[in-house]
């Protein structure tokens, strides 16, 4: 009995470790939408994007902006902390080629634990409708979520990670990531 206690005293680090790592992968992992289900619609679509970088693939595309331009400096300290950008997006021909049924299992995960919901745009005239979702652990935010239903088009935009709203802005246009209609702010003028 005595061994075993000893024993387990010294395996309680390592237990300790895996513990804490275990909670920071499901941290992370938490932010990260299931979209597999999605990928049936590339074949009623006319035209797919999709992207998946995972961390691994990020740390290696950061390593293509230089951080030489101003621009590029900018995308790569944005870069940083994120583990992973996912876009699902499809175009149709016509109304109503998706289904309610794929459009609720991404937001059956978006009602689930810690996303909150911070914008929704409904146009009735048009049937688009634009949805903004955070992923918060307490006062830090560890994903965003962007939805955009159209008649025509399905777009779901999944950024894992820290996330500095202000910074990003940097990121659209760049990775599938669409333009979300963050505002940047404008340079001085100098006089």
């Amino acid at each position: 009995m005595k061994l075993l206690f000893q024993t387990s005293w010294k395996l309680a680090p390592l237990f300790l470790l895996l513990l804490v790592g275990t909670a920071v992968t499901t941290r992370a992992q938490g932010a990260k939408l299931q979209l597999d289900q999605l990928d049936g619609l590339a074949n009623k679509a006319s035209e797919t994007v999709d992207v998946r970088l995972d961390e691994r693939l990020m740390q290696t595309t950061a390593k293509f902006f230089s951080g030489k331009d101003p621009d590029d400096a900018e995308i790569k300290e944005v870069l940083k902390g994120v583990k992973g950008i996912y876009v699902k997006s499809f175009t149709f021909e016509k109304d109503g080629e998706y289904s309610s049924a794929e459009v609720e299992s991404v937001m059956s995960q978006l009602r689930s634990g810690t996303w909150s919901k911070v914008l929704s745009i409904t146009s009735k005239k048009g049937g688009e409708n634009v949805e903004v979702y955070l992923n918060l652990i307490g006062d830090h935010i560890n994903g965003l979520a962007v939805l955009s239903i159209d008649p025509k088009e399905f777009t779901v935009v999944n950024i894992v990670g820290p996330i500095d709203l202000e910074k990003l802005s940097k990121l659209e246009g760049q990775f599938g990531v669409p333009d979300l209609g963050i505002e940047r702010e404008k340079p001085k003028k100098k006089d």
